[in-house]
């Protein structure tokens, strides 16, 4: 380690000029609060770096207190940060129940629905609407972030038997709690005044009969009618008289000849 002695003050009078003893090389320290406590013989702040100095490599409070409030979680930017979860947490705790302060606060406002502000609370809104799906109200969780453009968003989300859902509405303080208007299906159909109505009784399958085409039917072809005989002349003239007995008996032709 070489050992340098101080020479001056830079122009600036915020950095100190160094030198060592062995070369004509020479170094510039700037003065900050580790220098300024070790200078002091203060070894906590001499050992212990100022918060502002441990993040600033990686990520400024400002810039944490930004990702939080815009609802990343402490995890997230630890992680994304590179850094110990404790060093992002002494900043993002107070966002973080302003986020909390944002959801509570909205809890209070008033669903806008197709005629107009409703009369009741996203709260009491969403607990009957819940109420009547045979959900519990008191295991849901609230959150709450703001956006880009200044805005909050709210989130609602509840489990389902294995299933995990959310509901996302817009949040406008304002007077008399402000409003909050659905910001996606799950939401809309919350808010929505006719979700109590009973559902429709679904139908049962009816089973598929197997119903058999009838046959095509079985042509039987008719036997040819037997060839009738021709009829002989004889027959086309007629049948031979026959002759009454007297004529048989005097020998008389039927003619009436002798």
């Amino acid at each position: 380690m070489r050992e340098l002695k101080v020479v001056g003050l830079d122009v600036d009078g915020k950095r100190i000029i160094c030198e060592s003893d062995d070369s004509n090389e020479k170094f510039i320290l700037r003065a900050d609060d580790r220098l300024r406590a070790a200078v002091r013989g203060d070894r906590s702040g001499a050992s212990q770096p100022h918060p502002d100095v441990e993040v600033s490599s990686v990520l400024r409070p400002k810039e944490i207190q930004a990702r939080i409030r815009a609802g990343a979680s402490i995890e997230q930017v630890a992680e994304s940060a590179g850094v110990d979860r404790s060093r992002v947490e002494r900043f993002a705790h107070p966002v973080l129940l302003e986020r909390s302060r944002a959801a509570e606060l909205a809890t209070a406002a008033h669903p806008v629905l197709a005629d107009g502000p409703s009369v009741l609370t996203l709260l009491e809104t969403v607990t009957t609407a819940l109420i009547a799906r045979g959900l519990d109200p008191d295991s849901v969780g609230w959150d709450a972030w703001r956006n880009e453009d200044g805005r909050w968003t709210v989130q609602l989300s509840w489990q389902a038997g294995h299933s995990q859902n959310a509901a996302h509405f817009r949040f406008t303080p304002g007077a008399h709690g402000g409003t909050v208007s659905a910001f996606d299906d799950a939401a809309a159909e919350l808010i929505d005044p006719d979700f109590a109505r009973p559902p429709l009784r679904p139908v049962a399958p009816v089973a598929e009969l197997a119903i058999e085409e009838p046959k095509p039917p079985v042509e039987v072809e008719e036997a040819p009618e037997p060839p009738k005989p021709a009829r002989t002349a004889r027959a086309r003239k007629g049948k031979p008289p026959v002759p009454a007995w007297e004529d048989v008996l005097l020998g008389v032709r039927s003619s009436g000849q002798g």
